[in-house]
C-alpha cells in the first residue's frame, strides 16, 4: 500500500483562494506568465509556499492571456521552446531572489494535455526542461507521452491524477468542453482521490473550481484516516521529503 501522497494545485492565476489552498498542499503549480501570472504574483505566490514548506512547480503554458491557456496553438518548435524557456526562468529568477527553487515543471491546460498524447511535443518539452536544468522533474498525466519522454532524457517524472477531473476510458482527461468534465460530486471526487492515491504520485486540484478549497480539505482528511501521509516526493534541492 502507497503510504504517501503528493497533493498540487494551479495557484498565482489570480483566484481568491490561494492563500486558504497553501496550507493544504504539499506541492504547488505556479503560473508563470503564459496563460496568467507576472513577476508580482509569482513572488507572492512563491512566498506562501516558502511560508508552509510547500514543493514549487512551474506551470508553464502556451502564450495564450486570453484563453488561460486552455486552446492548442500551432507553433514552431523555436517558438514553443523560446515561450517555455522565457516562462520557466521567470518563475526561476523569482524563486533565486527567494531563497528557494523550483523543483519540477507541470505543462498547463492545452499545453498538458497535447504532449500527453503527442510524442513529438512531449519530446520537446522534456528536452527543454533538461536543457535548462537537468534536476529539475517532470509532472505529467499518469502513463502519457509526456511522462515516457521525460523519463527517455532522464529526468525524474512524477507522474499525475485529477481528483477533480472525469478521465475518458484511454486514460485522458475528458475535454472540458464535455458535460461533466469537472467533477463536482463531493462523493465522486473523494473516491477519485482514494483510488488514484495508490497508482499516481501526485494528485491535483484546481485553483480556479470555486469548490477547490472544500475539495481539498475533505481529500486531506479521507487520506489521512487511510493512513496516506500528504507529502511531496523526495525534493533533491532541499534534500528532503516536504510536506
Amino acid at each position: 500500500m502507497q503510504t504517501h501522497i503528493d497533493l498540487n494545485a494551479d495557484l498565482g492565476e489570480g483566484f481568491p483562494l490561494d492563500a486558504q489552498l497553501m496550507p493544504l498542499l504539499s506541492s504547488v503549480n505556479i503560473a508563470c506568465g503564459g496563460h496568467a501570472g507576472d513577476v508580482d504574483s509569482m513572488r507572492a505566490t512563491v512566498r506562501l509556499a516558502r511560508q508552509y514548506g510547500v514543493r514549487i512547480g512551474a506551470h508553464p503554458s502556451y502564450p495564450d492571456r486570453e484563453q488561460f491557456g486552455r486552446r492548442s496553438i500551432d507553433l514552431t518548435e523555436s517558438q514553443l521552446v523560446f515561450s517555455l524557456t522565457a516562462q520557466l526562468w521567470a518563475l526561476k529568477a523569482v524563486c533565486i531572489e527567494e531563497g528557494v527553487s523550483v523543483a519540477y515543471v507541470k505543462p498547463h491546460g492545452a499545453l498538458y494535455n497535447d504532449a500527453a498524447a503527442s510524442r513529438p511535443l512531449a519530446q520537446q518539452i522534456a528536452q527543454m526542461i533538461r536543457e535548462v536544468d537537468p534536476d529539475l522533474a517532470l509532472m505529467g498525466l499518469a502513463g502519457s507521452a509526456l511522462i515516457d519522454a521525460g523519463r527517455a532524457v532522464g529526468l525524474r517524472v512524477i507522474e499525475e491524477g485529477f481528483a477533480d477531473r472525469a478521465y475518458l476510458p484511454d486514460g485522458q482527461l475528458q475535454p472540458r468542453s464535455q458535460p461533466g468534465a469537472v467533477l463536482t460530486d463531493p462523493t465522486a471526487v473523494l473516491e477519485q482521490a482514494l483510488w488514484l492515491s495508490q497508482r499516481v504520485d501526485s494528485l491535483c486540484l484546481h485553483g480556479d473550481n470555486p469548490a477547490a478549497l472544500v475539495q481539498a480539505q475533505l481529500i486531506r482528511q479521507a487520506l489521512e484516516q487511510a493512513g496516506i501521509r500528504i507529502a511531496a516526493d523526495y525534493d533533491p534541492h532541499a534534500g528532503l521529503f516536504v510536506s
